[in-house]
C-alpha cells in the first residue's frame, strides 16, 4: 500500500477501496441470504409449534384422514377437524413419481442425445425448442392437462373398462412431467458438454463403441450435473400447485391409485391460507406446519442425492 511521503502514513488507492467495497457489498448479500433462510425456517418453527400445541404431533404424522374444515353438525366426519398428512404426503409422493418417471427418462435421453449424437444445425434447433417449455406459464399447462390429458385419459379408460376420474393424478403428473423435461434435459445436456473431451477421445481410442463410450465415460462424469438436474426438477414438482388443483382436484384420498383425484401439500397449503381466516385457528396454523414437513422431507431428499452422488464420485475417480 503506498505511503504518503510528507505524513508517512498509508493511503488506501482507489482499486483497494473498490475492492473493500465490493467484498462488503458480497458479504452483506450472503448475510442477508442467511438471516432470511433461518427467518423462513423459525417461523415455520414458531407457528407449527403453535398448531402441535392445539393437535398432537403424532395426530398430524400418523394421521390417515384430513378434513381442516370444522363441520356444522357434531356427527359429521372430522367435526373438530382431521389433521392426518399421511394422504396429503401420498398424493405428493405419487403425482411426483409419475412426473419424474416422465421427466426422468425423456430429459436425460433427450441430453444424451442432443449432446453426444446430434449434428451441430440440429441441435441450434431443437436445444431452444426445448427449453420453451420452460417458459410457459403453469396455469396454461394447467388448462391443458384439465381440458385435454384428463378427458382423454378418463375416454381411454373408459374404452378399456376402467374407471378413471375426471381429476386423476395421473393427468397431473404427466403434464407435470412434460413440464419439467426442460430443467432435466438443460442441465444434464451441460453436465455432458463439460466432461472433458480428453475421457471421451480415451474411451474412443481404446476401442470403445460411443453408446460405451457415453455410458461408461461421460455419464459417471457428469452425474453430478445429472444429479442436480433431477433435484431441480423435483423441487419443481413438489413444489407445483396450479396444475395440480386443475388435474388433480382438492380432495385429499387416501390413495396409490394415478387413475383416482387425490392432493398435494403445497395445494392445501394454499387452500388454507386462502380468504378471511383465523390466524390463531388449527387449521390456518396447520398450513405451516405443512410447510414444515415440506422442508424436512426436501431437506432430506437432498442429503440423500448429495451423499449418493458423493459416494459415486469418490469411485469414479
Amino acid at each position: 500500500m503506498p505511503r504518503n511521503r510528507v505524513f508517512g502514513t498509508s493511503i488506501p488507492t482507489r482499486k483497494v477501496i473498490v475492492e473493500r467495497m465490493v467484498m462488503g457489498l458480497l458479504i452483506a448479500c450472503s448475510t442477508v441470504a442467511v438471516l432470511t433462510t433461518i427467518g423462513i425456517v423459525l417461523s415455520l418453527v414458531f407457528e407449527s409449534f403453535l398448531f402441535f400445541r392445539k393437535v398432537p404431533i403424532t395426530d398430524f404424522l400418523f394421521g390417515l384422514q384430513w378434513s381442516p374444515q370444522t363441520a356444522i353438525r357434531a356427527d359429521q366426519v372430522g367435526a373438530s377437524g382431521a389433521f392426518g398428512a399421511i394422504p396429503l404426503l401420498v398424493g405428493t409422493a405419487l403425482i411426483s413419481a409419475i412426473a419424474l418417471s416422465v421427466s426422468g427418462p425423456v430429459g436425460l435421453y433427450a441430453a444424451i442425445y442432443i449432446a453426444e449424437y446430434a449434428s451441430p444445425r440440429f441441435r441450434a434447433v431443437v436445444k431452444p425448442a426445448l427449453e420453451v417449455l420452460a417458459g410457459i406459464p403453469t396455469v396454461v399447462y394447467g388448462f391443458f392437462a384439465a381440458l385435454f390429458v384428463a378427458p382423454l385419459l378418463r375416454q381411454g379408460g373408459e374404452s378399456i373398462g376402467l374407471a378413471v376420474s375426471s381429476e386423476s393424478a395421473l393427468a397431473a403428473g404427466l403434464v407435470m412431467g412434460v413440464m419439467t423435461i426442460p430443467f432435466v434435459s438443460s442441465i444434464t445436456d451441460d453436465a455432458i458438454t463439460a466432461v472433458p473431451s480428453a475421457l471421451k477421445e480415451g474411451a474412443l481410442g481404446m476401442g470403445a463403441t460411443r453408446s460405451e463410450m457415453v455410458r461408461q465415460v461421460v455419464l459417471p462424469a457428469a452425474l453430478p450435473g445429472i444429479a442436480g438436474g433431477m433435484l431441480l426438477a423435483t423441487s419443481r414438482v413438489i413444489g407445483e400447485t396450479m396444475i395440480v388443483v386443475m388435474a388433480a382436484g382438492l380432495t385429499a384420498n387416501l390413495t396409490i391409485n394415478p387413475l383416482e383425484a387425490v392432493t398435494t401439500v403445497t395445494v392445501q397449503i394454499v387452500t388454507l391460507l386462502t380468504g378471511d381466516q383465523e390466524f390463531d385457528s388449527a387449521k390456518t396454523l396447520s398450513a405451516f406446519a405443512l410447510g414444515l414437513l415440506l422442508f424436512v422431507v426436501t431437506l432430506i431428499l437432498n442429503v440423500i442425492a448429495l451423499k449418493i452422488v458423493k459416494t459415486y464420485r469418490e469411485q469414479y475417480d
